[in-house]
């Protein structure tokens, strides 16, 4: 074989080698995307059957609660039933709605997240439209919505009325997430910059730069502003 063909054969070889190699990458990260979502909508299952049992405790008990109310209110002890009407709420507010979007990663993050943040007595309101976010590799969404949610969620530990907001809706050809927490005294005003407080600044200080990385790496932009005692956080995604 004349040195020419066997160099060309080489090559060709090597080129096969690379795309199967180029294949077997692809292939073990989609296997491992498949692995993690088969963890995430177990996960989900057992939340949302945890979820289901305490709705129908609390609705089996209802009928005993109303009882103890009228024995209280018949005897004129008002202050005893508001008491009790008031520890019935808790109740029911513990008993949260599992938040419901279609996509797998982000009702487990969103979730995880915002039990978190109501385990912290931070009021939570979201309003969660069905959106796919379907230009993100998951490993990226996934860390930009983590850090949002974990910097308001850390924000409003030293509120007296922690309240945390989570908008994701689809605006003007881009897919948004807008988070807001409360705020007593404003942030951009000691801290422009959004440059961490922490002593551990290697672990704390790749929030903010990491959520402007992500956005950026999909032609995406991100807004801190602060509007009407809120603090806000929005990344917009071309859809």
């Amino acid at each position: 074989m004349k040195k020419q063909e066997y160099e060309k054969e080489l090559k060709a070889f090597k080129e096969k080698y690379s795309a199967l190699l180029s294949k077997k990458s692809e292939l073990e990260y989609e296997l491992a995307e498949l692995k993690a979502s088969s963890e995430r909508i177990m996960k989900q299952d057992d939340e949302i059957r945890i979820l289901h049992e305490n709705v129908r405790r609390i609705k089996h008990d209802m009928k005993n609660h109303l009882m103890v109310i009228a024995s209280y209110l018949n005897s004129a002890e008002y202050d005893s039933a508001k008491i009790y009407t008031s520890q019935i709420l808790d109740k029911l507010n513990a008993a949260h709605s599992y938040v419901e979007t279609g996509n797998s990663l982000m009702n487990h993050i969103l979730n995880e997240k915002l039990n978190k943040a109501r385990e912290k007595g931070i009021s939570v309101k979201a309003e969660i439209e069905n959106l796919t976010f379907a230009k993100m590799e998951s490993i990226d969404f996934s860390a930009m919505l983590s850090n949002i949610l974990d910097n308001a969620i850390e924000a409003c530990k030293n509120e007296n009325a922690p309240e945390i907001n989570v908008i994701i809706a689809a605006r003007r050809g881009y897919e948004t997430i807008l988070v807001k927490n409360k705020i007593t005294d404003s942030v951009l005003e000691k801290n422009p910059e959004l440059a961490t407080e922490k002593a551990d600044k290697e672990r704390h200080g790749m929030g903010v730069s990491q959520i402007k990385a992500i956005a950026g790496k999909y032609q995406g932009l991100c807004d801190f502003y602060e509007e009407d005692g809120f603090f806000c956080a929005c990344v917009f995604i071309p859809i």
